[in-house]
């Protein structure tokens, strides 16, 4: 129990940080949907899936690399940290180059054929950011692997808190003072401009920049000395990697960059500010399973040698799964009031946004899905059979693509979260009867069924039967969590009594 204790302490802490930073965040939601109109919200969610995308690029697959490059050769630690950031290093200057050289080719194909003079200046601030934080993805995982948590939360939280600071500053404070204070206006004359979305994204450029400047000390540490063998394995298991985070990212972004192109005129943006705005609610899931990713990738990876590996790990699978549960049943039964951090500017906003509420339970257990393949997804790394996460993403990749096409332009949005569900649940059914086969984990399949069966039927009834009382829906979110508690009362007594030895 004690080698569990240890995993949920330090997931625990990248959770907390992850959660913290990211609530931090949030409260930028409310304030970006009530100063921006609709299709202007649509753009930041186009451009940020776009990010997400380039994003998955830079990285090459170089994480899930490092973590197994460093169980497979740990008397080399060093080789293995300036490989794989010397992959990254050279992809990243490489796209920074090309964006500059190509940005009014990018940036009108970006604006859908139009010749938006921002749009240029937007296509350069996200170049710089995206390369930023792709440095900083080696040195992150370096604290992981050095299980250095509290190091890796403070980092974090300092770039979200000036994330946050500049876009209240930029569309809060200057507003704000040259209403009331008329003798500044001079100092903002000829610079800003009100409303501007850019902001957003210098206030994100800025924070990374800090990030890099924070991350010093890990970066000084690593020596640029390329291992033309050890380079050539590690990008033969990365590359795998890569594609299946590329598909992935097709997965999870594709429909929003594609309501813009599929819906025709400002009902495509308009549609994207919704989805957008209303994916925002289901978020604290979507935290939830990035800081089990933090925790649970350098875990499994050390943890792979031990005689009980794989029991440990359909316990954690039962566990997260439970947790995970909860969280979509606690936020769908509650969602009259997180509703007003949607709420818009204006009463014709505010109906707008709240009109793709009813989408939330299926983003929501789309996203128990997507954990539950991540904590899947371990089978193919530790056995050196990448491949397979290439063959699965790249099957719900197509299967999205497919989908999109024929059924974005007739039910927007709507077709694109349940097209979501659907890919998920097949990858999570391929990887599980693939990994069965080849790294046989001991799951309890009926156990999580059950759980996950039980969460649905009570976020049906709280929006279908119940019409979303609040009241009605958190007294049967506190029933499930006594029938759970009772259920699970063995495991959690002997985790409390080790504890407190």
């Amino acid at each position: 129990m004690s080698v569990l204790q240890k995993f949920a302490g330090q997931t625990a802490i990248y959770g907390l940080s992850t959660i913290v930073a990211r609530l931090i965040n949030f409260v930028l939601t409310p304030l970006f949907v009530r100063k921006f109109p609709t299709a202007v919200y649509g753009i930041f969610t186009h451009l940020y899936s776009w990010a997400a995308m380039v994003q998955a690029v830079l990285a090459f697959g170089m994480e899930t690399t490092f973590f197994r490059y460093l169980q497979k050769h740990e008397n080399n630690k060093e080789r293995v940290l300036s490989n794989s950031f010397l992959v990254i290093l050279f992809v990243s200057v490489l796209f920074v180059i090309t964006v500059f050289l190509f940005t009014p080719t990018i940036a009108a194909w970006l604006d859908n054929g139009g010749q938006g003079d921002d749009y240029p200046r937007y296509v350069r601030y996200f170049a710089v950011i995206l390369a930023a934080d792709a440095l900083a993805v080696i040195p992150f995982a370096q604290l992981r692997a050095d299980g250095r948590p509290i190091r890796f939360a403070v980092v974090k939280l300092l770039n979200v808190l000036t994330l946050v600071g500049l876009n209240l500053l930029f569309i809060v404070v200057i507003p704000w003072a040259l209403h009331h204070m008329p003798a500044w206006v001079p100092y903002f004359e000829g610079w800003y401009r009100q409303g501007w979305l850019g902001y957003v994204f210098l206030a994100n450029l800025a924070a990374s920049g800090l990030t890099l400047v924070l991350l010093l000390p890990e970066l000084r540490k690593i020596r640029l000395r390329p291992d033309r063998k050890l380079l050539v394995d590690m990008l033969s298991y990365s590359f795998p990697v890569l594609v299946a985070n590329i598909s992935f990212i097709i997965n999870e972004y594709l429909d929003k960059m594609m309501i813009p192109l599929l819906v025709p005129g400002k009902a495509g943006e308009v549609d994207n500010g919704i989805y957008g705005a209303v994916s925002r609610i289901a978020v604290f899931l979507s935290l939830f399973v990035q800081a089990f990713r933090l925790g649970a990738e350098p875990f499994f990876f050390s943890y792979a040698k031990n005689a009980n590996a794989r029991s440990v790990y359909a316990i954690i699978m039962d566990y997260f799964v439970i947790a995970m549960v909860l969280v979509m049943v606690g936020i769908t039964v509650n969602i009259e009031w997180l509703k007003y951090f949607i709420r818009g500017g204006s009463e014709a906003d505010m109906a707008l946004y709240w009109s793709g509420l009813h989408i939330v339970p299926i983003l929501l257990m789309g996203y128990v899905l997507l954990g539950i393949y991540v904590n899947l997804s371990i089978w193919y790394k530790l056995s050196d059979q990448t491949r397979f996460g290439l063959y699965i993403s790249g099957i719900g990749a197509v299967i999205t693509l497919v989908l999109n096409f024929v059924f974005i332009p007739r039910y927007s949005y709507v077709a694109s979260v349940w097209i979501t569900l659907v890919v998920y649940c097949c990858m999570v059914a391929l990887s599980y009867f693939w990994g069965q086969q080849r790294y046989p984990i001991p799951y309890r399949v009926g156990k999580a069924l059950g759980y996950i069966l039980a969460g649905a039927g009570i976020c049906w009834l709280s929006f279908s039967v119940f019409d979303r009382n609040v009241y009605v829906g958190n007294l049967l979110f506190l029933g499930f969590i006594g029938v759970t508690l009772l259920l699970e009362r063995k495991m959690l007594l002997a985790v409390f009594k080790r504890s407190t030895r």
